[in-house]
Formats: C-alpha cells, sequence, structure tokens
C-alpha cells in the first residue's frame, strides 16, 4: 500500500492512528525481541462482585501481533457504566496466557495507576457461573479504584498486557460430523485467530461493548473483524489497520492472514451501500466472484425477509484451519470448504443468516438456544420454498425427521430449551433440526400473515440486544392475538416428540353403492405415550384416481375422527409431506450407513486379502474410522461375523468374504462382482465406479449390513475420505468421486400409511 486510506465519514481514526503512531512504531520495534516477565502473583480474595454492578461500554483497543513468536503486547482503554450504589473493586477476566502490566484511571490530572491484583481461581461467585472451559483458560484481573465510584458514572480505565498464545488447532475427532478444529486462540505464522473464547482483551461478564481497534502487523498480512476498516497504513514494514466496531456485541473476534482481498458494493433495499468483500488466500483468489455473487445474493433475498441488513460488511474470509463460523459482518470458512464451493444455501447461506439471527439478535443462553433452529430453518430450509423448489422443501423435512429418528434414542433425548450447543449428532438433531422444525408448525399454526412479520418484529425489537425463548413466545403470541403457551410448553420445554399411528379406518359403503357418491370415514388415530396436540394433514386416495386433502386435530392418546370424504377413499395418508415433527421408528427406516454408524453393536469387516495396492483405500478407512470411534469392534473377512449388530464390510465381493453378507441382506435386488455391480435391474460397470450398499440384516430389523467397495482402487480412493457424509441413502453410486445416483430401498409397513376398510351403510 504505501500512503492512507481513510473513509471520509470517520476521519476522527486518522487523526487518532497519527496521535499514537509513535507508540505503535515503538512496539513494534520492540517486537523482534518479545520476551514476557513472569505473571503477577496472586493475592488476597476481594468480596464477590455481582455481574449487574458494571458494564464495559466500549473499548479501544491497540494491539500488536507478531505470528513469528505467538506474541501479542496490547492496550486497552475500557469506558464503563457503574449500575450499583457504590463501587470500589472491578473484576475483569483475561486469558490466562496474558500478563497486565499496567492500569490506570483517566482522571481531571490525567491517567493516574490503580493497584490490581490476578487470581487464576475466579474466586467470586459470579464468577464459579462461568462456563467450565472458560474458567480453565481465564484469570481474574481485580482492579482496586483510587476512589469509590458511585451509580451512573462513567469510568475509563487503560490496561497494558502482553504474553503469547499459541493453541494450534487439533482437528476434531468426530467421524461424520463437520465441527471446527479445536483451539482456544492462536497466533503463529500459518494464521491468527482470536475469538470470545480466547478472552484476549479484559472483559466484565454480560457486557454488550462498542469497539475501536488498531491492530499492527508484519507487512504483507491484513487482519478482519467485526464492522469496518476504515484506515489501513504500511509503516516501517508493518500494516497499521484501524477497525470501527459500532454494533454492540457479547464478544470480539479478530483474524489475519496473507490475504487477497476483493470488494463490491451492495446496495441494500433500505438505500444503504454495503461492503461485500472476500478475503482469501493466495492459491483461492481466483473464486471471489463466485463468493461474492453469492453473497449478494442471499443479502438480497434475506434483507428483505428479515429486514435491513445490520453491518457495514459482509466478507468471507478464508481460514487456516477446518471452521465454519458465523461472526458479526463475516463468516470464517476453513480452506477445505472454501475450495468446495461453498456456497449453497445450508452452507454460505446459514452463516449470512446469522447476520440477523445470532449476531445481531443475540441469544440469552440461560434459555437454551434458538438462534441455531432458527437459522436452520430459514436457511437449510426455507431457501428451498423461497426459490420455488417444494420437492427439495419436503425432502428437507424429511431428512430432520430422519436424523432425529437415527440420533435420538427416546432413553437420551432432552427438552429443546436445555440445548446449549452441539458437540455431537445428537446435539445437531435436537437443537438444529427438531427446533427449525418447531419453527415450520408455529408457522402453519399462525400463517405466513402472522408469521413473517412476527419474525420481522423480533429482529426489529430485539436487535443488538439479547432474546430467549420467553420472548419468542412473546412476540408471536403479540402479533397473532393468541394464546401460544400450550404451544411452547409441548415443544419446546417437554423432550420427545409423538409417535402416531393409524389403528384402523373405515368408510361407510351408501346402499347406492355409486363410487362417486359421498363417503364418512371413520379414522382411529393412537399416540404413544403422553399425547401431543397435533394438526396434521390427511391425503385420502380416491377411487377414480383422485385425491382428496383436509386437516384432523388430535389431542389424546387415542381419538375416532369422523371425515367426509367426496368420493370411495381406498387409502390413507397421514403427513405425507413431513409437516409435522414426529419420532419415525428406528425399525420402519429405510436401511443407511447411519443406522450402521448409531447401532448399539457395530463390527468393521476388513479384507485380509493382497495385493497391498487393491487393499489400501480400505485399510486406511478403517484406520480412520476405528481411530475415531473406539467403540467399533474390527474383524477381518476370515473371521466368523457377529450374529447381531450392524456391520461395515469394506472392500468388494473378490477382496471381502464378509461381502457375502450382503446376499442374504439384500436378496435379489441387488448382484455385486468384481467389475460390475446391479440394482434394481440397472448395470453399472466402469473402472471409475463405486458403490455404497445398505440393507436390513434378516431377523435383525434395527441393524443393517454396509458394503463399500470401488471397481478400481483409484474409485475407492476418491470416495473413502467423506464416505460417512453419505449415510442417508441406501445406495449411493458415485463415479470418480461424484454422486451420479442415490436411492432409498422401501422399509416395513408405515402404519401412517393404510388401506381403507369399506362397510355398509345406510346411503
Amino acid at each position: 500500500m504505501g500512503e492512507l486510506a481513510a473513509d471520509p465519514q470517520s476521519t476522527h481514526h486518522v487523526g487518532r492512528l497519527i496521535h499514537v503512531m509513535a507508540t505503535t512504531v515503538a512496539v513494534l520495534t520492540a517486537l523482534s525481541g518479545l520476551t514476557l516477565p513472569p505473571a503477577a502473583a496472586s493475592e488476597s480474595r476481594p468480596a464477590s462482585l455481582q455481574a449487574e454492578s458494571i458494564a464495559i461500554q466500549a473499548h479501544d483497543l491497540t494491539i500488536t501481533l507478531n505470528p513469528d513468536h505467538h506474541g501479542l503486547r496490547a492496550t486497552d482503554r475500557v469506558t464503563l457504566e457503574v449500575r450499583s450504589s457504590v463501587l470500589h473493586t472491578i473484576p475483569f477476566t483475561l486469558n490466562k496466557a496474558l500478563r497486565v502490566t499496567h492500569v490506570f484511571e483517566k482522571s481531571r490530572e490525567g491517567m493516574r495507576p490503580l493497584a490490581f491484583t490476578t487470581d487464576p481461581a475466579h474466586p467470586s461467585a459470579e464468577n464459579n457461573e462461568l462456563e467450565e472451559g472458560t474458567r480453565a483458560r481465564t484469570q481474574q484481573v481485580l482492579v482496586r479504584l483510587s476512589d469509590k465510584a458511585v451509580s451512573k458514572e462513567a469510568l475509563v480505565l487503560e490496561f497494558s498486557y502482553e504474553g503469547t498464545l499459541d493453541d494450534p488447532p487439533r482437528e476434531s475427532r468426530q467421524l461424520r460430523f463437520v465441527t471446527p478444529s479445536e483451539t482456544e486462540g492462536h497466533i503463529g505464522g500459518e494464521g491468527v485467530y482470536l475469538s470470545g473464547e480466547t478472552h484476549w482483551y479484559p472483559d466484565v461478564e454480560g457486557s454488550l461493548p462498542t469497539f475501536a481497534v488498531r491492530v499492527a502487523l508484519p507487512e504483507g498480512w491484513s487482519a478482519v473483524t467485526h464492522g469496518r476498516a476504515v484506515a489501513r497504513l504500511v509503516q516501517a514494514g508493518h500494516m497499521v489497520e484501524d477497525w470501527e466496531v459500532t454494533a454492540r456485541t457479547e464478544a470480539l473476534s479478530l483474524v489475519a492472514n496473507r490475504f487477497v482481498q476483493a470488494h463490491r458494493e451492495w446496495k441494500a433495499p433500505d438505500g444503504r451501500t454495503v461492503d461485500v468483500a472476500t478475503y482469501l488466500f493466495p492459491e483461492e483468489a481466483q473464486l471471489a466472484e463466485e463468493y461474492l455473487d453469492a453473497t449478494v445474493r442471499y443479502l438480497d433475498a434475506y434483507s428483505r425477509l428479515l429486514g435491513p441488513y445490520p453491518f457495514p460488511k459482509f466478507a468471507v474470509v478464508e481460514n487456516f484451519f477446518a471452521s465454519g463460523l458465523g461472526m458479526p459482518s463475516f463468516t470464517l470458512l476453513g480452506s477445505g470448504v472454501v475450495k468446495r464451493h461453498y456456497i449453497q444455501p445450508y452452507a454460505l447461506g446459514h452463516e449470512i443468516v446469522h447476520s440477523w439471527i445470532g449476531n445481531w439478535v443475540l441469544n440469552r443462553r440461560e434459555q437454551g438456544n434458538w438462534v441455531e433452529g432458527l437459522t436452520t430453518y430459514l436457511a437449510n430450509y426455507y431457501y428451498d420454498e423461497l426459490t420455488g423448489k417444494p420437492d427439495q422443501a419436503r425432502d428437507q423435512r424429511r431428512l430432520m425427521l430422519l436424523s432425529y429418528a437415527v440420533h435420538v434414542r427416546p432413553e437420551e433425548d432432552y427438552p429443546v430449551a436445555a440445548f446449549r450447543q452441539k458437540t455431537d449428532q445428537k446435539d445437531n438433531a435436537i437443537g438444529y433440526q427438531k427446533t427449525a422444525m418447531i419453527f415450520h408448525q408455529l408457522r402453519r399454526e399462525l400463517g405466513d400473515a402472522v408469521f413473517w412479520p412476527a419474525i420481522r418484529r423480533l429482529v426489529a425489537g430485539y436487535g443488538g440486544s439479547y432474546a430467549g425463548w420467553e420472548d419468542i413466545e412473546r412476540v408471536f403470541a403479540a402479533a397473532s392475538g393468541k394464546e401460544l403457551r400450550w404451544f411452547f410448553a409441548q415443544w419446546v420445554e417437554r423432550p420427545g416428540a409423538p409417535l402416531v399411528t393409524i389403528a384402523a379406518a373405515r368408510a361407510d359403503r351408501p346402499l347406492d353403492a355409486d363410487p362417486n357418491s359421498g363417503r364418512r370415514l371413520a379414522v382411529r388415530m393412537v399416540q404413544s405415550g403422553e399425547p401431543y396436540r397435533l394438526r396434521l394433514r390427511l391425503v385420502a386416495d380416491l377411487a377414480g384416481g383422485r385425491t382428496h386433502e383436509s386437516w384432523v386435530e388430535v389431542s389424546a392418546a387415542e381419538q375416532t375422527l369422523s371425515v367426509f370424504m367426496p368420493g370411495a377413499p381406498i387409502r390413507l395418508r397421514l403427513d405425507p409431506d413431513f409437516d409435522t415433527f414426529r419420532r419415525l421408528p428406528r425399525e420402519r427406516l429405510p436401511p443407511m450407513l447411519n443406522l450402521y454408524v448409531t447401532d448399539r453393536s457395530r463390527t468393521l469387516v476388513l479384507p485380509a486379502a493382497e495385493p497391498a495396492l487393491e487393499t489400501a483405500p480400505y485399510r486406511e478407512l478403517g484406520r480412520q474410522a476405528a481411530s475415531r470411534e473406539p467403540a467399533m469392534a474390527q474383524i477381518t473377512d476370515r473371521e466368523p461375523v457377529p450374529a447381531e449388530g450392524s456391520l461395515l464390510i469394506l472392500g468388494g465381493p473378490t477382496l471381502n468374504e464378509g461381502a457375502a453378507v450382503m446376499r442374504q441382506a439384500c436378496g435379489e435386488r441387488v448382484r455385486l462382482e468384481r467389475d460390475r455391480f446391479t440394482l434394481d435391474g440397472t448395470v453399472y460397470e466402469g473402472q471409475g465406479l463405486a458403490l455404497l450398499l445398505s440393507c436390513r440384516r434378516p431377523g435383525h430389523p434395527g441393524s443393517v449390513a454396509t458394503l463399500f467397495y470401488g471397481l478400481s482402487p483409484q474409485a475407492a480412493a476418491k470416495v473413502a475420505r467423506l464416505l460417512f457424509f453419505y449415510g442417508w441413502q441406501s445406495y449411493v453410486v458415485f463415479r470418480d468421486g461424484t454422486v451420479v445416483t442415490r436411492g432409498d430401498f422401501s422399509s416395513a409397513r408405515d402404519e401412517l400409511e393404510v388401506s381403507v376398510e369399506t362397510v355398509k351403510g345406510d346411503g
């Protein structure tokens, strides 16, 4: 760069930059020889302080980062609002790896030093309410004021601190679940990642401050944080950037790397101009236009649906470790997903929806986490409806029910209100999928004319502050004029899901026997366990090829409903489009890899045969699976397979003798050979083909036998690494690593789809 670039509307930042440049250069000069003195000793523990006593209103942060030495030096001038009547001491939270060197208080006479102590044990009562992980990585910095502070008084304190943050990201051990690599914060040559979990600046629990941030980095590096960059200057071989964060936030994240930037102006529907940007590594810089186009597309759609976009920019930022994180005004995506064109609604669209839901309207954690469920509904699901893809929308609803059925056993279930964050697939099924379906049912209960204005009212009314399930209930009750306590008590506060069946269906037969005349249909519905209040879609197939749709309401454990049909009903289907969240019995699900993954008894069957070239992809896949799923038993095909439980067989019929199990499990509809395979009469052949196949184990309806093999080692290797992401179908056929067809084998008789018995009536 070499010259200062400033936003004309933010010239105060330019002056601020010039005034402190001498300090910044001095810090940069000292950085190359950064040494850290020992941490201050802990002193006696003070009396506890209520969280409501004080809150930080603003941070003015100047930080210098030394990636080669993992170093950070910082000055943070914090403005605080006193909320209690008298205040003598203030506890701050800070990462244990950072040492506070000075604390000053601004007074009429200037900056005067204050006494402070540090204690890693968090002695005060309210700090004991912090999450265990937060307590483990943070210390308490207790600052003694020179004079007592009184209510409504504004205090300005300045911290100087330094240290090293060197926690290299560790790959998640989850085999079939996309989670970020694990790190508490890292400064290194491969990149910088400082998040709220890093606790890299002094904080007071419960504060929602604004920020002014100056960050100094090596030349060639650039930073990204919330808000917008208002000044950039290259000086003395270093990059110095100024950022302005005017939207209040509960935690500031900052990342830095050797980015190639691309920018575009987006004209929002409300007339504002928003900076849409990409910060990509040089190897992926050619993808910038694709990501910019997708970002604008989602911003257009969701700003019309949810209200004005709340931030001055949205940036797609590439990360040096695996991640898919949504921050206020940017998303942080690992290189792996950036390369895979991560622009789908469930991917980039999901992170953009978080701009409104989660990063603008904040989650009230003590009431659970509604944010991920609503974001999933709006992005992963509703975008298909919005863009006129009803079949794909139906598939999404079905997948949400399947996810819950596969990953949540009844004895392990918990209420949506208890969900905080996902650590495994069970959390994902409850906190994301079930919660998304709750919002879908709320929309169907109230109608679009009420639901969407209520969503916009939620965003407008709670933007920049916290909202919980109680607030959501209040907003929707006010918008609809209905009492909704029953709905939230049933779906949010209660664990489980309804299990509904049609026990019997009988239609009267008029004396005239005219097939086109009306029928009175009696449907006996049964709910297992404590009944739910449900509104269900009932579809009847009538004589002559017609269909008739009606809505029925059930609320009892056993209930007989009377429904008029305009013809002779032949077959009934209840909730055929999966509009109601309910439990699908595991034994009635189509066979799939995910049934193997979630079985209590699992066995991996590996080929014992040589040559190594042919078995290599399967052995490597077996090593990965066994290392991440230690409860998985492992045998070779020379050993007898267990009589019970699910099997995963790696290698084709000429390589793995265990493949013979598939002939018994799949029957005549499947034929497996060395150089081809046949599914329901369709023959697939060619060296680039691979097959993932699941069938029920005879006599064990809750277990499956799953086979994976390629018609060449190369075909198998191209799929093996991502095999567990294809767990929802009975069969998936790949050609050169790309899916060419997939489908399900029919499951056992579904008790939501029954034939109608016709009896003689009076006409």
